[in-house]
């Protein structure tokens, strides 16, 4: 009598442990990568160098751009107030702590104007350096510098313009929603513009798109934020600290805007990865522009 056997039972694949697949989802999540390619561009240390850069070489450029045009007779004065977003008493804080108008224009000779124009440039280079670190490209030709000239001469222009548009639209919630989605749309433009322009054309214009819209709405929210955060702190930090401690603040949000161009960069560079993963970051027009090997035909 030959003895019964029991069907067997096939045993499903194994599940691993939640923590386990808890790990393995966070490590897919387009949060962790933005971490690590943040890591990788030294998305900090880029900040700080944007900031220490802003101060020391655009800050001066644009005072004498603001004195030569000025918004209501204050200045550069105005220019930050504007985009710190800041009312009151710790506006009138940065409004003491530079010059007139006057006073700049009478003290300022035609070589400080081109002495800033060129450190100014250093400060465009800061911006290239980073977009290419982003992209993953090769720095590009030194003696492309009209590229960074004309993207400190737009931004100079951009900023002018969003000042002027606040003296002009404060009459009311549509005028200031009229100047906010001006502000924005002047911004995406700038930094779509600006990325191709620094870039010399070596990523398409529908890549660098994402990058611009998260820029221009990571400003919009900094200036927020600043009105929020950094009114308060004005206040009390200039009764502390004197004028030091407006300037360390100044410096602070300066970081905070760093961190938003470059961020917002490369946030949209991970935002193109993720929707396309097939197609390479490089414009089409690079990799058409190499020589392709030749496949050796069988027999």
């Amino acid at each position: 009598m030959s003895g019964v056997t029991a069907p067997v039972t096939p045993m499903g694949p194994r599940r691993p442990p939640w923590g386990r697949r808890v790990r393995r989802a966070w490590r897919r999540s387009w949060v962790y990568r933005f971490g690590g390619r943040a890591r990788d561009v030294e998305l900090m240390h880029r900040a700080l160098g944007f900031a220490a850069l802003g101060l020391v070489t655009l800050v001066p450029l644009l005072i004498v751009v603001a004195a030569a045009y000025p918004v209501r007779g204050e200045g550069f004065a105005g220019w930050l107030v504007d985009g710190l977003g800041v009312t009151g008493t710790p506006a009138t804080t940065v409004r003491n702590l530079f010059s007139a108008p006057q006073r700049v224009l009478g003290t300022t000779s035609v070589f400080s104007v081109v002495a800033g124009v060129v450190f100014g440039i250093s400060f465009s280079s800061c911006i290239q350096t980073g977009y290419e670190r982003i992209w993953d490209l090769p720095p590009g030709r030194w003696h492309a510098v009209w590229r960074q000239l004309t993207w400190l001469a737009a931004l100079t222009a951009c900023l002018f313009v969003d000042v002027h548009s606040g003296s002009l639209l404060q009459h009311g919630w549509a005028e200031g929603t009229f100047r906010g989605l001006l502000t924005y749309a002047t911004g995406t433009v700038l930094f779509w513009w600006g990325q191709h322009l620094l870039l010399a054309g070596r990523v398409s214009w529908r890549q660098l798109f994402p990058g611009a819209f998260f820029t221009a709405l990571g400003l919009v929210g900094l200036r927020v934020v600043s009105s929020l955060v950094l009114a308060p702190l004005l206040a009390s930090d200039a009764l502390t600290y004197g004028a030091i401690g407006t300037v360390l603040l100044v410096q602070s949000w300066m970081i905070g805007a760093g961190v938003v161009v470059f961020g917002g960069a490369l946030l949209g560079r991970e935002f193109s990865a993720g929707r396309d993963p097939e197609q390479p970051l490089r414009d089409r027009r690079v990799s058409r522009s190499r020589p392709q090997p030749r496949r050796r035909q069988a027999g």
